[in-house]
């Protein structure tokens, strides 16, 4: 028997959106904020996109953003969170699909295999969204705000920085992701409390030795 909501009609009475996965990949590269992008010959006057695919009959959700993610941008290992659904019928002129929006911040080291590789880029961020297809725009000014509100209550909550650092490399990357300056001696008050001494220094090869920090180990319930 053919499967019925409550009031009796059939699922197959009622119109049935395309489910798409769109992902912003957000890094930091020469002291800004980038999403990456990847070549996209769909949408007539749009060269580049987010990663994204339509999802297949009996996938999940996070199974097409990994697809995605390894085919179009060359790129694996990853756990994007969703980000927020973008269901305005129309958003895309191919017909009605609504994306179920990601996001994922990465560190610039670990893009370098994908970006070397044809077809994908990064875009500075840098006061403005850049001209995507689509309601990309909107989805990379989600992932923005979502990445800023997130940078403001922890120190590098996206691990944009790996191993050891010091507290002028976590404040430029804060500077990059928030889009403006940040006083060093306000930061260093907010931020140090929430940081790890390593008992260590730089070499002070590039001015003064400074101490080295790393951010407090979590358990598995997330808690330091």
């Amino acid at each position: 028997m053919e499967a019925t909501n409550d009031a009796g009609k059939s699922l197959g009475a009622y119109p049935r959106p395309s489910v798409a996965v769109d992902t912003a990949v957000l890094t930091v590269s020469g002291g800004d904020l980038c999403v990456l992008v990847v070549a996209h010959d769909k949408a007539p006057g749009h060269q580049w996109a987010l990663p994204g695919t339509f999802l297949h009959e009996g996938e999940r959700l996070a199974d097409a953003v990994l697809r995605s993610l390894r085919e179009k941008a060359h790129i694996a290992g990853r756990q994007p969170k969703q980000l927020h659904v973008f269901d305005d019928p129309q958003r895309d002129p191919r017909g009605w699909v609504l994306s179920v929006a990601h996001l994922d911040v990465v560190p610039l080291e670990e893009l370098e295999p994908a970006l070397a590789t044809n077809g994908v880029k990064l875009l500075p961020l840098v006061n403005v969204v850049p001209d995507l297809p689509y309601d990309h725009p909107s989805i990379v000014a989600k992932a923005v705000e979502r990445a800023r509100t997130a940078y403001a209550a922890e120190p590098d909550p996206g691990g944009l920085l790996t191993g050891a650092f010091t507290l002028r490399d976590l404040r430029l990357i804060h500077q990059a992701v928030m889009g403006e300056e940040l006083q060093r001696d306000t930061f260093r008050r907010l931020a140090e409390p929430k940081l790890v001494p390593t008992g260590e220094m730089t070499d002070g090869a590039r001015g003064r030795p400074s101490r080295l920090f790393r951010k407090p180990q979590k358990t598995k319930a997330g808690r330091p």
